[in-house]
């Protein structure tokens, strides 16, 4: 990690942690997440929550059921990995953490050229998010402890296709550490 770095934690909330689109298999990874947050915290490196923030009839309610709907209990992110003071919060309404969002123009500011990407789930919102990031010319790391999956052949297939398509980084959060 140095100085042109930033940490993105997407979607480490609690209906998806403990509540509507409960995933169990994503409740191993909150440690980890929680080590790298430690680790970029003391070396300066930003933090930036990328967040699920949907309106009541938001039209992704067609494909899932009712979930992160902005200003619930169930948008809110895990007290586990609660943001600290310099931290970031970016809402979301899609996949993408840079769909209409205020992701890049962050990032610019910040002089951010590489992302480690963390967060849920795997082959949803952290590839399309890894894409994105791809087209708008970033690095991106993922570290293979700090993202789930609904089954270990998704995450196993999800990794594939974005180090294949987007050249992300899949390592060990040791090696970033």
């Amino acid at each position: 990690m140095d100085e042109k770095t930033a940490v993105i934690v997407i979607d480490m909330l609690n209906d998806f942690l403990y509540g509507k689109l409960k995933c169990e298999r994503c409740h191993r990874i909150i440690p980890c997440i929680d080590k790298l947050l430690v680790s970029a915290r003391e070396r300066g490196i930003p933090v930036i929550y990328v967040c699920d923030a949907h309106k009541k009839n938001d039209n992704e309610f067609k494909k899932w059921p009712r979930h992160a709907v902005e200003g619930t209990r169930g948008a809110e992110i895990i007290s586990e990995l609660k943001p600290l003071k310099g931290d970031y919060i970016i809402k979301k309404t899609r996949y993408s953490g840079f769909f209409n969002t205020e992701l890049e123009k962050l990032l610019k500011k910040l002089n951010v050229e590489c992302l480690i990407i963390t967060g849920i789930l795997t082959n949803i919102c952290v590839q399309h998010t890894v894409a994105d990031a791809f087209f708008r010319d970033y690095k991106t790391i993922i570290p293979k402890e700090c993202t789930e999956a609904l089954s270990d052949k998704i995450k196993k297939d999800s990794f594939n296709f974005m180090k294949d398509m987007y050249n992300a980084n899949i390592i060990s959060i040791e090696d970033i550490i």
